[in-house]
């Protein structure tokens, strides 16, 4: 697999460069992966997107982003970490991925992750909002049931976009997410 050093930010980069840039992201067939679990991997993945093992923070961004291609959601709604030959637990204090930019461009919103992938929201990837104890938020799909939540720096600039339509939500890829009260 080809070490794909992520953009330092989206700024500068089109809608097709990102576009390109997330299809070249080859991942490891995790689903496909069926291994005995074998325990706890003492590592943890805080709400504001920071991995730590055996309580101390992963230090190295190369690390994280080699542990966030094989973290898979399974079934009963837990986080392991999985290759051919072992399955560990983790633990993940909200969702596994901070989205922590977001470019607009005519009818697309492209997210760079804390981990340096990039999702473009859509069908394929969308927008889910839920009303918290400490107020809105939002998550985007990333692939095989996991999600980053936006940033709040993030929520805000795209606040502004989604109180733009009458139901307020926001546009990507053709697709609409209204913005609605969890049920």
């Amino acid at each position: 697999m080809p070490s794909i050093e992520p953009p330092a930010d989206l700024t500068g980069l089109s809608l097709a460069e990102i576009a390109r840039l997330a299809e070249e992201r080859r991942l490891p067939p995790v689903e496909k992966w069926n291994p005995t679990h074998c325990g706890d991997s003492e590592m943890r993945i805080a709400r504001d997107g920071t991995w730590y093992h055996q309580g101390s923070p992963i230090g190295r961004p190369a690390m994280v982003r080699l542990f966030s291609t094989i973290l898979r959601r399974e079934a009963d709604g837990g986080h392991v970490l999985v290759t051919p030959v072992e399955k560990l637990d983790i633990a993940v204090d909200d969702a596994p991925f901070l989205a922590v930019e977001v470019k607009v461009e005519g009818d697309a919103l492209a997210f760079r992750l804390n981990t340096g992938d990039i999702v473009v929201a859509g069908p394929d990837h969308p927008l889910r909002f839920a009303e918290t104890v400490d107020g809105p938020h939002l998550y985007l799909h990333v692939r095989g049931g996991l999600e980053a939540l936006v940033a709040r720096s993030v929520w805000y600039e795209l606040a502004d976009l989604a109180l733009d339509h009458e139901p307020p939500g926001l546009w990507s890829r053709d697709t609409f997410f209204p913005i609605e009260e969890a049920a």
